[in-house]
């Protein structure tokens, strides 16, 4: 019997490796896989390790070109599995390690600003930065101050130093003077908010990367903020979170230093403004702050309460500014950007949080949490 006199000569042994095989490769199949991503997102490796090996790899990433010799052929982009279900945006975005993106449009370059990123008390390991800046004479200038400062700051102590840095120069140059009371006339508003929205959008859809969690937007002109910022507007668990802008300047009447209001895009909408609207064509927008266009919306900025500035009040806004302005990453993933058109009569940050709304995300603003913009 052939089949008797070949099982006869099998070797035990063979028998007991196909059996191992076989309980092997039933354990690769059947068992659950594993995920070694962090909770928060972010990379809990040394620096060095963490760094982009390729040009394709996420901006969020630094990037390091891999050392090959002349004449040899790089390796090929590596592919990487994110599994973003796994980020998080938690009150303790520290705890978990969770990565924020600071995206800046910057068409003039403040010491300020820098000097108070620097002194932002969330880890600089956790932050990568991004920056649009105009082409021309007044962006070159910019750009080498910003880069100046890049320099000093990711060469000295690694405390300091962020995660990763990306710089965009725009392919147009600036259409208006930067003086503060050229570019808040009201006949300017609405090409130089299409042209801000532009440019924001451009700068997040290059920069957001498969391991943010936050994207905190930052005008170049915000000189002072807490340096618990991050942690304090986080602590909220908000979707779309706004502190109020303020200024600081010289009060001649009283003779001494005071503090005023200077962002008026944050506010509760009003039937006023409604009523204006509805009698408006598609591509006409309602701008605030303006008495020509009196649409008597309840602003954030009038709410702070200078007798009892409890920071933790919460108010629910139907329009945010963009001088500070804290988003889930989320919020953006699932579409939500900046509108270089009229979108319901509203464009830009006011456009994007009415987009934000329809997508379910609901913003909100901390009218005693201030923040503080140059003084021209």
């Amino acid at each position: 019997m052939p089949s008797a006199r070949t099982l006869r000569r099998t070797n035990p042994i063979t028998i007991v490796l196909a059996g191992m095989l076989i309980v092997g490769f039933l354990y690769f199949i059947f068992s659950p896989i594993q995920d070694s991503t962090p909770v928060g997102g972010a990379q809990s490796v040394h620096p060095e390790d963490a760094a982009a090996a390729n040009p394709l790899s996420p901006p969020s990433l630094p990037f390091k070109k891999s050392k090959t010799k002349q004449g040899e052929v790089p390796p090929p982009p590596p592919v990487v599995h994110y599994h973003l279900n796994n980020l998080t945006t938690s009150i303790d975005p520290i705890g978990r390690r969770e990565t924020v993106l600071i995206l800046t449009p910057l068409a003039r370059f403040f010491q300020e600003y820098w000097d108070n990123l620097l002194e932002l008390s969330y880890p600089h390991d956790l932050i990568s930065l991004g920056f649009i800046i105009p082409k021309g004479r007044e962006g070159n200038t910019a750009t080498a101050a910003l880069q100046a400062q890049i320099a000093k700051t990711q060469s000295g102590p690694q405390k300091k130093r962020f995660a990763s840095i990306t710089i965009l120069r725009q392919d147009t140059e600036l259409q208006q003077s930067q003086s503060e009371s050229e570019r808040h006339k009201m006949a300017v508003q609405k090409a130089r908010r299409a042209a801000m929205a532009k440019a924001r959008n451009s700068l997040l859809f290059t920069t957001l990367g498969p391991t943010t969690s936050w994207v905190l937007w930052m005008d170049g002109d915000i000189v002072e903020t807490p340096p618990s910022l991050i942690q304090d507007l986080a602590s909220h668990d908000k979707p779309i979170l706004v502190p109020n802008c303020f200024q600081r300047f010289f009060n001649k009447e009283k003779n001494t230093q005071d503090v005023r209001a200077y962002d008026y895009n944050s506010w509760v909408d009003s039937v006023t403004a409604q009523s204006l609207a509805a009698d408006m064509g598609k591509d006409d927008v309602l701008l605030e702050g303006y008495a020509e266009m009196a649409t008597y919306r309840s602003l954030m900025t009038y709410m702070y309460d200078e007798a009892n500035p409890e920071a933790q009040a919460e108010v629910e806004l139907d329009g945010v500014g963009g001088t500070v302005l804290l988003v889930k990453a989320e919020v953006h993933r699932d579409g939500a950007m900046f509108p270089p058109f009229a979108f319901y009569n509203l464009i830009e940050t006011e456009g994007f949080s009415k987009m934000a709304k329809r997508l379910g995300h609901q913003a909100w603003g901390l009218p005693n949490y201030l923040v503080f913009h140059y003084n021209e």
